[in-house]
């Protein structure tokens, strides 16, 4: 962008360090905000007035003010310089094949909620794509991914140790429990260590989840090499939580569980000094892209705001 007037040019940072500083109103901050030095900041505002002929701002060494010209030139350039900014993000967006449409899925409540804060700031940077939420369920993860049902996944990371898939970064790492039925020995305790496997039948999984995830969930052995009997397999959640509670054996949760499906006939209790269950994106590896990238970004970026604690979540 340039405002040209003779041999006078504004060029585009010149208006975006004018901008800056009518929100910061201090030329340290505008200066940290747009990486520039206060003395750069400082030669710009004074560029941009000789420009327009008059003061923008007031200026003390307790505070800097808009003038009301400075501040109507501010109301004035603000729709116009947003205008531009969002008609080249939809250029960059096209070129980058960041529109149509993007099927997104998760595997559990808690990748839900991870899921549904990733849409959000996803949606935010790239309006023209519209996004498709889907459920899975155990039985159906892998193959509606093999069969491009849908594009990316959040679920528990070990679903990408699959040969085809690829794994994105940790998006959340939550305490391991064990869920048993509420009149079981161990519900109540405080907790149990995870040899305690050994002693209870652990519900299956199905067979073509990943080797790695069926062997962090159900291991055939405890880590003091005692056998771990197996209980009936379940092709959901669901069904696995109903098994639980009908006695036919236990099984390892994440702590978010006993959040998002509390049940009287369900009891969980924390399995000390084992390994957290971490919630990741997945993709197919020859579906990689500029929307799967870009969608990881923002799954990233809104665990991040999170973490932080700028607004108010639900993933903790």
């Amino acid at each position: 962008m340039k405002l040209n007037d003779g041999d006078t040019v504004l060029e585009r940072q010149e208006i975006q360090v004018f901008l800056a500083l009518t929100e910061e109103l201090h030329f340290g901050r505008t200066a940290e905000r747009l990486r520039l030095t206060p003395g750069r900041v400082s030669q710009t505002i004074k560029k941009v007035e000789r420009f327009i002929g008059a003061p923008l701002f007031e200026r003390s060494s307790r505070h800097v003010r808009l003038t009301p010209l400075g501040r109507q030139l501010a109301d004035d350039l603000r729709p116009h310089v947003d205008g531009i900014q969002d008609a080249l993000q939809r250029a960059v967006d096209v070129g980058r094949g960041i529109s149509g449409v993007l099927r997104v899925g998760f595997l559990g409540a808690i990748a839900g909620q991870l899921l549904l804060q990733a849409v959000g700031v996803f949606a935010a940077r790239h309006p023209d794509c519209e996004v498709q939420i889907h459920e899975t369920q155990w039985h159906d993860t892998v193959s509606r991914l093999l069969g491009g049902d849908i594009e990316i996944l959040i679920t528990d990371v070990l679903f990408g140790a699959s040969r085809g898939l690829t794994a994105g970064p940790v998006l959340l790492a939550e305490p391991r429990m064990l869920a048993v039925s509420a009149d079981h020995a161990l519900a109540g305790q405080e907790s149990a260590p995870p040899t305690v496997l050994a002693d209870h039948p652990v519900i299956q999984v199905p067979d073509d989840i990943s080797r790695r995830l069926r062997s962090d969930r159900t291991p055939e052995r405890t880590t003091d090499g005692r056998t771990i009997p197996r209980g009936p397999r379940a092709a959901s959640f669901g069904e696995a939580l109903t098994l639980i509670a009908s006695g036919k054996g236990v099984f390892p949760v994440g702590a978010h569980a006993a959040r998002f499906y509390p049940r009287p006939d369900i009891a969980y209790v924390p399995l000390r000094d084992a390994p957290p269950i971490r919630w990741a994106p997945i993709w197919l590896t020859a579906n990689s892209g500029t929307r799967i990238s870009e969608f990881v970004q923002a799954a990233q970026d809104a665990t991040r705001t999170q973490d932080r604690g700028d607004p108010p979540g639900t993933t903790a």
